[in-house]
């Protein structure tokens, strides 16, 4: 418990040691004043011995019991100038009323002097020294200059000033920022007269200006007219010489004009002609395209289609005759080799197709006579024979009469069967 009780305390010490160091040591120099902490002597340059140190912008901490903090306030200050019964050169008494702007020096060499002779001074005391310092100089540069001077060039007045002030401002550690005369007038009226005569010479240098301008002007105007008439009679010539042209050239482009039309017309119809002819060459290749398409192709085809169609109507008519002539042959051949049932033979071959015909082509038949024979327990010879009635029966051909007139060389009579 002790042991934490000693924290406690040390840290209590502790806590006052930094506030008192902030409240009493510490300091913090603002932007618009410095800080000179006297104690120590200290070597600047051109071994100049001071007994202080200086602090602009920042803050610095004071060394206790060897060091006594001061501040000194480099803001702006604004006097009053008013001067009254200052001689100017010729002897003329003048009034003069402006207004200064110092301040304290902050740059090194002039604020040791400000530190030595103003500190501890308030801001009136230093705005009366530097108010009696301005007039004492304002006198001296009024001594010497004349009224007309100073009226005239006001601006010529102040800075004549500024470098009067400037030396003896900067002995006191002061800086004058700006200087503006706001009037000079006097009591006896002399700058008025000076005005009064000025304004006299500026209107008669005005009248005689404002002749001479009126002189100026009647010459100008009178050479203006001059040369208004010249530009009008010129403008006139040219007119006319334009008009002229106008017409020569206007008469010159209708003959061109006319002439050109025709040409061009004759180089159209001529380049429409040119145009046209391989048109109907085109168009001649066209028709011949067309003829040859419709009617010269379709007849070589139908010619060669027809010669195709002979030659192969021909190729089997001859295929045919040929196969008929050969089937000829080989029934004569069979004919001969079969001796005397030859015709028998060829009979009965023809005759199943031919009965096949004749019965598809007689729907009906009608029955004039039967004659019954009995081909089931006769011979070969008795069955042909009933065969043969019964076709003379049902068609009206008689087959042996047929077989008769074949053997003895002359055609036989077949009736002709028409197809529908």
């Amino acid at each position: 418990m002790e042991a934490i009780f000693a924290l406690f305390v040390l840290l209590g010490l502790g806590a006052s040691a930094g506030t008192f160091i902030i409240r009493n040591l510490y300091y913090i120099c603002q932007p618009n004043e410095v800080l000179i902490f006297a104690g120590p002597t200290r070597k600047l340059a051109g071994d100049r011995q001071v007994g202080y140190r200086l602090v602009k912008g920042g803050s610095s901490l004071r060394v206790p019991l060897l060091e006594r903090a001061l501040q000194m306030d480099l803001s702006n200050m604004i006097i009053d100038l008013k001067v009254s019964n200052a001689y100017s050169k010729g002897g003329i008494p003048l009034m003069v009323e402006g207004v200064a702007n110092i301040k304290v020096a902050g740059e090194e060499l002039a604020i040791h002097n400000a530190i030595e002779r103003l500190l501890g001074k308030s801001r009136d005391e230093i705005e009366q020294m530097a108010k009696e310092t301005l007039e004492g100089n304002l006198r001296g540069v009024l001594a010497s200059l004349t009224p007309e001077q100073v009226n005239e060039d006001k601006m010529a007045f102040a800075k004549s000033l500024l470098d009067e002030a400037e030396d003896d401002l900067v002995k006191l550690g002061l800086v004058l920022d700006t200087l503006k005369i706001q009037n000079i007038s006097d009591n006896v009226h002399y700058l008025d007269s000076i005005g009064r005569k000025q304004q006299a010479d500026l209107q008669r240098d005005a009248r005689i200006a404002e002749a001479s301008a009126k002189s100026q002007s009647a010459i100008q105007t009178a050479e203006n007219q001059k040369i208004t008439a010249l530009s009008r009679i010129e403008r006139d010539l040219g007119i006319a010489r334009a008009d002229a042209e106008r017409r020569i050239t206007d008469a010159l482009t209708k003959r061109d004009a006319v002439v050109a039309e025709a040409e061009a017309e004759i180089a159209a119809e001529l380049a429409r002609i040119q145009a046209e002819v391989p048109v109907q060459q085109e168009r001649i290749k066209q028709v011949e395209q067309q003829l040859q398409a419709d009617v010269i192709a379709p007849a070589e085809a139908n010619c060669k289609k027809a010669i195709s169609q002979a030659q192969g109507a021909a190729a089997s008519i001859i295929e045919d005759g040929k196969a008929r002539a050969q089937g000829t042959l080989r029934l004569a051949e069979s004919w001969k080799s079969a001796g005397s049932s030859a015709r028998d033979i060829f009979l009965l071959q023809q005759l199943e197709p031919l009965l096949q015909i004749l019965t598809e082509s007689i729907p009906s038949v009608e029955v004039d006579n039967v004659t019954v024979v009995d081909s089931a327990n006769g011979t070969g010879a008795t069955r042909t024979a009933a065969f043969i009635e019964q076709l003379r029966q049902t068609t009206g051909i008689d087959l042996a009469t047929a077989v008769k007139r074949f053997s003895e060389g002359s055609s036989p009579e077949i009736p002709e069967i028409i197809e529908d």
